[in-house]
């Protein structure tokens, strides 16, 4: 009797310990560490909430959980396999933002005679109390149609966070290094320039930036307007800089320049020069701002210089809009959903202070938007908010029927219409 008694207490024992076991096998919180946005760099942080910037380690194959054991293994050491999971827990640090993310008035200070009064008042709302700039360009001339806080849209910039990769993209195209589908090996999986555009993935860019090499990576970005003033006798515009020399390759070198732009400095009218380039099929005019009667009423656009990229803009438009539909910038169609747009988001962050970019191409009959959505601040600042005050944008445009008016078109000068898309 003791010895079946024994017998039914021992297997009772290994009953109960069988569901504490099988819980192991269920994947805990701390084996799926949120992938960091900039690989080492601990400066730069993606919004926890935004699922960004992707990294390796959100495309990769997952790895085996090393608390996982087999339910006999655990059964009979239940108390080690607690301890081992105990012992990977890591403490999580925090990035300190100190810079001020919202402020109490918009606009205070602007020149706005020569600006469009429903595309001024349409960023107005967009922006609402975010602290930032927009900047808003007609592509088909290069003319400013509103500029909301002037003096932080003339200012020498910031790093240009993802945005960078829209440079670093033409330059891989022009130079025949890719098209939209090459499958690029990244150690462990794949990914091609429109699905490495939408989701914003640092490990592509950085590929690309060492195949082209620093000298190469330099000087298409200095053909698209990068490194110099973007306006044409634009008061108060300063100068956002490109560098003469790759940064250090403790740093992260040609790579980290290319997958978020270290090292660069970039104006909102900078990177809506550029967008409107591709925006109009490679024109970079010279951005105007009139702000007097006579400078409206002798208005001229103004060419920079032609680029050789218009066969090169559908491959990377299929990313810009992929950003949109479904990648990074997908909080514009919370807004808005009734023209197409095409953009790219970028989020870094620097002593304190976190930056959020959109700039974006719209298409209507009447023509095309080009707008730089710029925002400094702290946590609230990433570059998904900065797409979804974009779609905020055209959501109060279209609700004041600003393309039913067609006020675009009338804003374009007879010159500026016969270049082409």
């Amino acid at each position: 009797m003791k010895f079946a008694a024994s017998c039914v207490a021992f297997l009772a024992s290994v009953f109960v310990s069988i569901p504490a076991a099988s819980a192991l096998d269920v994947p805990h919180p701390i084996h799926r560490a949120k992938p960091q946005p900039h690989l080492t760099d601990t400066r730069h942080h993606a919004h926890p909430a935004a699922g960004t910037h992707t990294t390796a380690a959100k495309s990769a194959p997952r790895t085996a959980n090393p608390v996982h054991k087999s339910v006999a293994s655990a059964a009979h050491k239940p108390a080690q396999a607690t301890l081992q999971r105990t012992s990977t827990r890591r403490r999580v640090s925090y990035e300190r933002f100190t810079a001020p993310s919202f402020v109490q008035t918009q606009g205070d200070g602007d020149n706005i005679v020569g600006e469009d009064p429903t595309i001024r008042a349409a960023v107005m709302d967009a922006l609402g109390n975010m602290h930032g700039t927009a900047v808003v360009i007609n592509p088909a001339n290069g003319r400013i149609l509103a500029m909301v806080n002037q003096a932080m849209a003339l200012a020498p910039g910031a790093e240009p966070c993802s945005t960078i990769k829209l440079s670093v993209g033409l330059a891989a195209l022009s130079e025949g290094l890719i098209t939209r589908d090459t499958p690029v090996n990244l150690g462990g999986f794949r990914m091609n320039l429109t699905q490495a555009l939408a989701h914003s993935n640092n490990l592509y860019f950085e590929e690309m930036g060492r195949e082209l090499g620093f000298e190469r990576v330099r000087h298409y970005a200095t053909q698209f307007g990068l490194g110099e003033l973007a306006g044409y006798n634009i008061p108060g515009e300063q100068l956002g800089t490109y560098p003469d020399q790759e940064i250090p390759a403790s740093q992260g070198g040609v790579g980290r320049m290319c997958s978020f732009g270290q090292g660069v400095n970039l104006t909102p009218l900078q990177l809506g020069a550029l967008v409107a380039a591709i925006a109009n099929g490679g024109t970079l005019y010279y951005l105007q701002h009139p702000t007097t009667a006579d400078d409206i009423a002798s208005f001229v656009p103004r060419i920079k210089r032609t680029l050789d990229i218009s066969r090169f803009i559908p491959e990377l438009q299929d990313g810009m809009a992929g950003a949109v539909e479904y990648g990074t910038a997908r909080s514009l169609r919370v807004n808005f959903h009734e023209l197409p747009v095409f953009g790219k988001t970028g989020t870094c962050s620097n002593a304190g202070t976190r930056y959020g970019w959109f700039a974006s191409f719209s298409d209507s009959p009447m023509g095309s938007l080009v707008t730089v959505f710029f925002l400094e601040g702290g946590r609230p600042v990433f570059g998904p908010r900065a797409a979804e005050l974009t779609g905020l944008f055209y959501r109060s445009l279209w609700d004041r029927k600003y393309f039913d008016d067609k006020t675009l078109a009338q804003s374009q000068s007879p010159a500026a219409n016969t270049t082409g898309r």
